[in-house]
């Protein structure tokens, strides 16, 4: 009996680590696409310089890669104002804090993922900041907090100290991009970054003497602390693409929104004809990330699936086993009047017991799992994952795993009820 009820233990620790895995891969893919979705929804273009196109929109819609290069701002107004466009964000990356990163861009950026703020206001002068809830929340940062941002998107480099950035707004959580981000104006970055101004200073000397231009094309003296400096500008400016600013001036890339879905047709195939921008579409290159990563999930997959069948298998064993060494027992129970289909359905339901154990266990550590996950990914990178949720997959898995249970007690169930009783008690 001991012997019995280690193998059944055995038997449902491999189903339940099998279940488990692939409950686990089917949550992981499913949120991942949901993720990447959410966090492009909108975007139907992105622009930017010449190089990987998957490169560009990781790096300029999902912030986890390095900008193959900036463009002129000359070239990326071309586009924004052509009448297929309906909307164009600029973005102007280059600076961190802490490993999160710092977005040059209008106010049109957060109201593409809805966000509104929990605290504070928009910025209104340069150098000023809002911050996303996960990077207010993992670095400490609240409305009138000061921090200065480094150079690179990883923090590694030289830190802006002669230049800090005011917080003055805190973001609601929208379980997309932006709740990672610290956002401020396209003028804060570039002033932070125009090293052929001649009145810039070294970052160890004293304050900047250079002068911005707000949206309107107001010249504003940065020089003056933002809060109480004499500054012109726009209580909320709907910009898309800036204005009336110096020809130097450069964007790392331009998010785009079409007027029409006829404009996906040509709009795409007339930028990368060009010699200085290259078109991606976010939606495209999502689908190629994704089916990078369903091969690496695939591979999982089938491996889980492997463990399953040794599983099915290992009950298949157990049950045969089970039989053999009970045959005298299944044959007196004939002999009381059991029928040949109450011993199959013994079989059956002892091998189904055993597959449910396994896969409610495997359910259980999957979702488990998951939500533990999602917790470490709120937590560290604002990532909204959860383990408290149901896929339709999981409905035809959960099936499927008890058809896998009773086709392996089939077998042992039908060698039962085809049970000799005469010749079982002969042999004694």
């Amino acid at each position: 009996a001991f012997r019995s009820s280690r193998t059944s233990a055995v038997n449902i620790v491999l189903m339940g680590l099998g279940s488990a895995s692939i409950v686990l891969l089917l949550l992981t893919g499913s949120q991942l696409s949901a993720t990447l979705s959410r966090d492009a929804r909108g975007i139907d273009l992105v622009l930017g310089a010449k190089g990987s196109p998957v490169q560009l929109v990781l790096s300029t819609v999902y912030h986890a890669d390095i900008p193959p290069g900036n463009i002129p701002q000359r070239e990326a107004e071309r586009w924004a104002q052509d009448p297929r466009v309906s909307m164009a964000i600029p973005l102007s990356l280059g600076d961190s804090y802490q490993g999160y990163r710092i977005v040059g861009t209008t106010e049109a950026y957060a109201g593409l993922y809805g966000a509104s703020l929990a605290e504070g206001r928009f910025w209104r002068n340069p150098m000023e900041a809002m911050v996303g809830s996960a990077t207010a929340e993992a670095v400490g940062l609240e409305v009138g907090s000061r921090f200065a941002g480094a150079h690179g998107l990883g923090g590694e480099g030289r830190s802006h100290q002669a230049r800090p950035y005011r917080v003055v707004g805190v973001l609601e959580p929208t379980g997309a991009v932006v709740d990672r981000l610290i956002l401020t104006s396209l003028e804060s970055v570039w002033a932070l970054h125009s090293e052929g101004e001649s009145h810039a200073r070294d970052e160890e000397g004293s304050e900047f003497d250079h002068r911005h231009h707000d949206d309107n094309g107001h010249e504003i003296a940065s020089g003056a602390d933002p809060e109480h400096g004499d500054h012109r500008h726009n209580e909320r400016s709907e910009l898309a693409e800036p204005r009336g600013l110096s020809e130097e001036r450069e964007f790392t890339a331009l998010l785009i929104r079409y007027q029409s879905p006829l404009a996906a047709m040509t709009l795409p195939r007339e930028v990368n004809a060009g010699p200085v921008l290259q078109a991606a579409s976010p939606a495209m290159e999502i689908s190629r990330l994704l089916q990078l990563v369903g091969v690496g999930l695939e591979g999982l997959r089938a491996f889980a699936w492997i463990l399953i069948l040794v599983a099915a298998l290992s009950v298949f064993a157990a049950l045969y086993g089970s039989l053999r060494a009970r045959r005298g027992d299944l044959a007196m129970l004939r002999c009381l009047g059991a029928t040949r289909r109450e011993l199959l359905w013994v079989l059956l339901l002892e091998g189904l017991l055993l597959s449910i154990f396994g896969v409610t266990l495997g359910f259980l550590v999957g979702h488990g799992a998951m939500e533990l996950l999602g917790r470490w990914l709120e937590t560290t990178r604002g990532i909204a994952w959860t383990g408290w949720t149901w896929l339709p997959a999981e409905t035809v898995l959960l099936f499927s795993l008890f058809g896998v249970g009773a086709v392996a007690a089939l077998i042992p169930a039908m060698q039962a009820y085809r049970t000799d009783v005469a010749a079982t008690l002969a042999e004694g």
